[in-house]
């Protein structure tokens, strides 16, 4: 039979590609720089090809090293999913999970949720991980992620998607402010006003526009904030306005009496979805989690 790389040589060569330095890779996988070096070059002896590029002050990856690095981890996701699958034959919802969230989703509906999930499968070990939704997608796609907790619309290409419940949104604006008195918020009502949302790469900022038909119309964005709470914060001074999700409002985000929250009179919302990879072997685990989310 043909000798074959190892997967701990793959998993050395996936950890020089992304470090370029070898005492750094060697520390990832847990191994002396001296015991690194050698399994390197155990596997260019077994491939025939070089992958690396030595100097005193640095290493380069070479080319067909840097392609056989991308299909090594896709081999090693397919070995870790082995596992996962194996274990949950024994027992499903036990052992450890990656779960990721958006920083819009996350924090209003995770602590709700985590003491039912700990309190039903105390053998499941969550491991959290908050980031904007692209990066989450890529993580889940290079198999860092088991599964993550999204907003909708966004484009999710060949993952799969479950949709949970929809987020509502809200007008938020001084208690003083000129709309303050509304029953309601038209579309009109916030062209031109200065309008306060999240920066570029938030989810939140597109799916606010879109709720108010604002895409293609003269919104004058006043400020960009990194965090929901820092919007609220600047519409309590009296500056602008701003457009809450509902879990959000009901999470307190807007305690204060300065603040006024008006429902819009077209009743749009983004949806809150749980999306996993498709070959993932722990599909029946997710459909649990995402029963327990829509009933919670």
């Amino acid at each position: 039979m043909k000798q074959l790389p190892s997967l701990k040589q793959l998993q050395y060569l996936t950890a020089l590609a992304e470090t370029l330095h070898f005492a750094q890779a060697a520390e990832r996988c847990n191994v002396t720089p001296s015991t690194f070096s050698a399994g390197i070059r155990d596997l260019e002896n077994v491939l025939g090809v070089a992958v690396a590029e030595r100097t005193k002050r640095t290493v380069f990856v070479t080319p067909i090293g840097l392609e056989i690095a991308e299909r090594a981890r896709r081999l090693l996701r397919d070995a870790e999913d082995v596992m996962k699958l194996a274990s949950t034959q024994k027992e499903p919802m036990t052992g450890d999970m990656k779960l990721g969230a958006i920083p819009t989703v996350g924090p209003f509906i995770l602590p709700k949720i985590l003491p039912v999930i700990g309190e039903r499968y105390p053998k499941l070990r969550l491991y959290l991980r908050e980031e904007q939704t692209a990066v989450l997608l890529s993580r889940l796609r290079d198999g860092d992620l088991d599964v993550a907790l999204i907003a909708l619309p966004y484009s999710t290409e060949n993952l799969t998607v479950r949709v949970l419940f929809d987020d509502a949104f809200q007008l938020a604006c001084h208690a003083e402010h000129p709309l303050s008195g509304n029953e309601t918020i038209t579309d009109d009502d916030l062209i031109n006003q200065p309008l306060f949302l999240l920066e570029e790469g938030h989810c939140l900022r597109s799916h606010a526009l879109e709720a108010c038909s604002l895409n293609n119309s003269p919104v004058r964005v006043q400020f960009d904030a990194t965090s929901l709470q820092t919007l609220v914060q600047m519409v309590a001074s009296g500056i602008g306005v701003t457009l809450l999700p509902q879990m959000a409002v009901d999470a307190g985000m807007s305690p204060t009496q300065d603040i006024r929250l008006i429902p819009l009179q077209r009743r749009t919302s983004r949806q809150i979805g749980l999306v996993w990879r498709a070959s993932s072997p722990r599909v029946t685990e997710f459909e649990l989690l995402a029963e327990l989310f829509r009933n919670s």
